[in-house]
């Protein structure tokens, strides 16, 4: 039974990997944002040397207003700069962070929830109010478990009321945390932090993901039109749709469950194997057996379904101990590897019903020969 037992924990383990790598890729689109696509400068070439992607400073605040206006099956649309490394002081702790500016409509986009507080409204963009919005991480770092909002932080020495937290959404699957960050309106970010009048990242929220296409197309021919850009030129930003990067990440963890599941199917063979081979030396050892109980009356039928059943038992307790142990190894992985699975009913069901096919399949030739003896010659073997 341990081929069985083997195989069908093996089957249970892969399948809860698998489940387990699909939903965190879920978890992660979700945390992104719904239909998220997201805009950023081009490069620049200068000497024949190409200065990466984000070199250019084309994409502007009147971009946004265009997109929101002109584009269709928009939901919403938010800049995003972002200042790096930045030293933030608070009640005499200081914590190094992302300073991030942006608009009302970043939530909506990168669908973020407020903790405490408020986030800051549009007479706070249009003023250049000095307020921000906290991360959890730095929030926890800075304040502890106290209430952070209407405290006062100091970002470049220019000192800031906070009005907000954010719900804390944890790290991406790069391992970058989401949560060590500080919003603050795009306006106050460009006049009192960087002096910069050009946006890092254009978000846009497409209204259904039927139209994420559409949205894509519309913005492209837009901003090339804004941006006076020859049908030679090429484009000087580019566009990238999130959930299409996202799907190949699913379907790469969908490619490793398949692995994982060809392993379990490997170890199930082997379980056969082991049980076809048992059950026909069980079939030698009992030859005279065999003979005697077909001499006096049994009937080919009897002896195939005596020796099916007695495969099947085996193949079913192997199954219920590899259940169980699967389970077990599954919950093992996720505690100490840290390593989300997800043990469903079917994956549960899958492993068993493997385990009775196994069972019947390699069970039934050892069977087939025993009843297939001639009495006679059954009872003359020694």
């Amino acid at each position: 039974m341990l081929g069985i037992i083997i195989g069908v924990a093996a089957v249970i383990c892969s399948t809860a990997v698998g489940a387990g790598s699909q939903a965190a890729v879920l978890k992660q689109i979700e945390s992104l944002g719904a239909n998220l696509i997201i805009i950023t400068p081009g490069a620049i070439n200068t000497g024949g040397v190409s200065l990466g992607t984000g070199s250019r400073t084309t994409l502007r605040l009147s971009d946004i207003a265009a997109i929101t206006t002109d584009v269709p099956h928009v939901a919403a649309v938010a800049p995003y700069s972002q200042l790096g490394a930045t030293q933030v002081i608070a009640n005499g702790l200081n914590w190094s962070t992302t300073v991030g500016g942006t608009t009302t409509e970043w939530p909506i986009v990168g669908n973020w929830i407020i903790a405490q507080g408020s986030f800051f409204s549009e007479e706070d963009v249009r003023k250049v109010t000095k307020v921000a919005v906290l991360g959890s991480t730095v929030a926890a770092n800075l304040f502890g478990s106290g209430n952070a909002v209407g405290s006062r932080v100091s970002i470049k020495s220019v000192p800031f009321k906070v009005v907000g937290v954010l719900v804390p959404k944890g790290q991406t699957g790069i391992g970058r945390d989401q949560d060590d960050v500080v919003i603050v309106s795009i306006s106050t970010h460009e006049e009192r932090l960087t002096g910069q009048h050009y946006i890092g990242t254009i978000m846009i929220s497409a209204a259904s993901a039927n139209t994420v296409s559409e949205v894509i197309d519309e913005t492209e021919r837009l901003l090339r039109i804004s941006h006076k850009l020859d049908p030679a030129d090429p484009d000087d930003f580019t566009i990238r749709n999130v959930a299409s990067v996202q799907a190949v990440r699913e379907a790469t963890s969908a490619t490793q469950a398949i692995l994982l599941a060809a392993v379990a199917i490997v170890s199930l063979v082997v379980g056969g194997i082991g049980i076809m081979n048992i059950m026909l030396v069980s079939v030698t050892e009992r030859t005279r057996e065999i003979g005697l109980r077909m001499a006096v009356g049994a009937h080919s039928r009897d002896i195939l379904l005596q020796f099916v059943i007695e495969a099947l038992t085996m193949a079913c307790a192997g199954g219920l101990i590899g259940v169980g142990f699967g389970a077990g190894i599954s919950y093992l992985v996720s505690a100490l590897a840290h390593w989300q699975t997800v043990i469903t009913a079917l994956s549960i069901v899958l492993g068993f019903a493997s385990a009775l096919v196994t069972g019947v399949v390699f069970g039934f030739y050892p069977a087939h020969r025993a009843a297939s003896l001639s009495p006679i010659d059954a009872l003359r073997y020694e």
